[in-house]
């Protein structure tokens, strides 16, 4: 039994998030599964390093599956690119050690941000960069992030519906970067809570917006109390980077 690790982008606005669901086959996950299964002749279960959201993105998800299939990775590579949906590409594959396992093999990941800092949007980013029509004061922003570097217990940045027994996390690294009216948010952790990254940058823009100060970050923090913390951010604005392993 072969096992093939798959690198993939994929534009998240028409689907219903990574992970397949029972009641509809618009899930990035049920589509890939989909070819494969069509390719192999083989009933495949694709194993992804974790979700990602209604309307997220990615630049580098990584997943992989068993199968017995003989074709070479360059004939599986292109037979995805004929058939998978133009918003879906694997754009990399690779034969691993039949141990390999994308979610539990994973040591750390990066998502980023986008954000339009404009009084108008932009038209042509509007299914990509969430649009904040107020300036962000971008050394507040830093200034808050700071507070949210090392170990610490994220329960202020889980959303209700998080199933994850411990809310302990470590961030390694957040960089905030602004071009023109582009404003990149990257943070690098070993893991992350259900919407995490997304409320982590909702307080963060309310931060840029001297709605909390950067010292309400490290307040929120500490009391883990999900109500003090800002708005989930929306989806159309998150991309998984990158996966470490």
């Amino acid at each position: 039994m072969r096992n093939i690790k798959l690198s993939i982008k994929y534009d998240g606005s028409r689907y219903k998030g990574w992970q397949k669901l029972g009641k509809t086959d618009m899930t990035i996950q049920t589509k890939i599964e989909n070819v494969l299964s069509k390719m192999t002749g083989e009933n495949i279960e694709l194993i992804g390093s974790g979700r990602t959201d209604a309307g997220v993105h990615a630049i580098c998800q990584v997943a992989n599956f068993k199968t017995s299939t003989t074709m070479s990775l360059q004939s599986m590579l292109d037979y995805m690119y004929k058939y998978l949906p133009e918003d879906i590409v694997v754009f990399d594959i690779e034969e691993v050690n039949e141990r390999f396992h994308s979610r539990y093999n994973a040591k750390s990941k990066k998502y980023v941000y986008k954000i339009w800092n404009d009084k108008y949007h932009n038209p042509f980013f509007r299914k990509y960069y969430e649009h904040i029509d107020k300036q962000l004061d971008i050394q507040l922003m830093r200034q808050g992030a700071s507070f949210l570097i090392g170990e610490h217990d994220f329960s202020s940045f889980k959303s209700s519906k998080s199933q994850k027994k411990s809310s302990i996390r470590t961030i390694y690294s957040i960089d905030i970067q602004k071009e023109d009216c582009l404003i990149y948010i990257t943070i690098h952790g070993n893991g992350f809570l259900h919407n995490m990254v997304r409320i982590i940058v909702g307080t963060l823009i309310e931060v840029g917006l001297s709605i909390k100060k950067p010292e309400d970050v490290k307040y929120i923090l500490e009391k883990k109390d999900r109500s003090l913390a800002g708005p989930t951010a929306s989806a159309k604005g998150l991309y998984l980077l990158d996966v470490e392993y």
